[in-house]
């Protein structure tokens, strides 16, 4: 019977099959939703009494985005009554999501639905890229199913649930999709504009700038002196895009407060300090758990983690996704303090997948096909499952003044 059904669905073209995973796999997340949301879910944390999955949508960051849907940013520049100091405000937060559902409830839709319906055409655009993405360059049959798989598991990434509920995930997911389907494609005024939205929805403008340097740097290694030929304004337009695309929002936030400084000032009051320095926080932090082995096993993550993207488990996939794959888990380690959002970061780590595929059906060494990968591909999925309905019941649900965030 599941190999009928798998025939029928192979059967069918590819668009529709990952339409399908997609579906299938928010039904799945919906109602893991639901049932932490009864079950676990705290009634005073998402103020209702009998908390179903609506409730869930508006919660954590939910809450300041509805928050700039219906008000806006707020001015003057919020500061603490006692300090004088910046305080924490919806100022931190990217105007690229609420901007999209504030287009929806301004014609009657509830924030609630139009974030449900943002994220989840957004999700879905983003497994059609993801697929062309991974399997761009691809010479064998093999490499081609592999994107498929690998495109199907990342529907179920533990922190999936994140992209139904009101955070941005799944728009800058989509943009970044975008940016490498366009980049790939050589397409770089298109491309310019897709990492420009990308500068107002999640601040990763640093690690996609070394990818557009990778690229080019690649394409002059190939031509020589016939460098670009065509497409040297429109790489020029890439370079400087990806560059505003950093500065952006920090830009307009301290224009419109007239505090330069006060996007900065406004993360350091949610607990974001980067200027620390590089990697700081997370070697302190492995050195507090658990002293010099910490430290390094820490770095004995990391470099298994470099080791199978560059390796041949990484091999096939196009050099920009590759570097992408190097490059943003150590700009997230760089900048961002050790945080249970970290799993939801890593969500635009796309690459991964197509790591745990290769290794699944490839075996450690990354070889031949192995004769038992539907049966270790099943488990993976089992695996994957429970990670799901684990970080949905840990960190998706709210306890005030006493959880973790998603």
């Amino acid at each position: 019977m599941i190999r009928s059904l798998r025939d029928r669905l192979l059967a069918k073209p590819t668009w529709v099959v990952l339409l399908w995973a997609w579906a299938v796999s928010r039904v799945v997340t919906a109602l893991v939703v639901q049932a932490t949301a009864m079950w676990v879910q705290e009634p005073a944390g998402v103020h209702s009494s009998h908390p179903g999955y609506l409730d869930m949508v508006p919660i954590w960051d939910g809450t300041w985005y509805r928050e700039v849907v219906a008000h806006g940013y707020p001015l003057p520049l919020p500061l603490d009554a006692f300090s004088g100091q910046v305080t924490f405000s919806a100022w931190a937060f990217y105007p690229g999501f609420p901007l999209l559902v504030r287009l929806l409830t301004a014609v009657g839709i509830p924030f609630t639905g139009a974030a449900l319906v943002v994220n989840l055409a957004a999700g879905a655009a983003a497994v059609l890229l993801m697929w062309h993405v991974l399997q761009d360059g691809a010479t064998t049959v093999l490499a081609r199913r592999m994107a498929l798989l690998a495109t199907m598991l990342w529907c179920l990434y533990p922190a999936t649930a994140v992209l139904q509920v009101a955070y941005t995930e799944a728009l800058a997911v989509v943009l970044l999709l975008a940016f490498f389907f366009l980049l790939l494609r050589r397409r770089y005024l298109w491309a310019s504009v897709a990492v420009l939205a990308l500068g107002f929805t999640r601040a990763v403008a640093p690690p996609v700038g070394l990818v557009v340097a990778l690229h080019l740097f690649l394409r002059w290694r190939r031509e020589g002196r016939a460098f670009l030929p065509g497409q040297r304004v429109s790489a020029a337009v890439l370079l400087v895009s990806t560059a505003v695309s950093a500065v952006a929002w920090p830009l307009m936030v301290g224009v419109a407060t007239g505090r330069m400084s006060a996007f900065f000032e406004v993360q350091a009051a949610w607990g974001q300090r980067p200027d620390k320095g590089p990697f700081v926080a997370w070697l302190t932090w492995a050195w507090d758990h658990m002293g010099v082995a910490g430290v390094l096993l820490l770095i004995g993550i990391v470099a298994s983690y470099l080791s199978l993207v560059l390796g041949r488990h990484g091999r096939w996939l196009a050099p920009e996704v590759r570097a992408w794959a190097v490059v943003y888990p150590l700009y997230l380690l760089a900048v961002v303090r050790p945080i249970t959002s970290m799993w939801r970061f890593l969500i635009l780590d796309f690459p991964l997948a197509a790591i745990v595929v290769s290794m699944t059906v490839r075996g450690a060494d990354g070889g031949h096909v192995l004769d038992t990968w539907p049966r270790r591909l099943g488990l993976v999925t089992l695996a994957l499952l429970l990670g799901v309905v684990v970080w949905t019941v840990t960190l998706l649900t709210y306890t005030p003044w006493a959880d973790s965030p998603p």
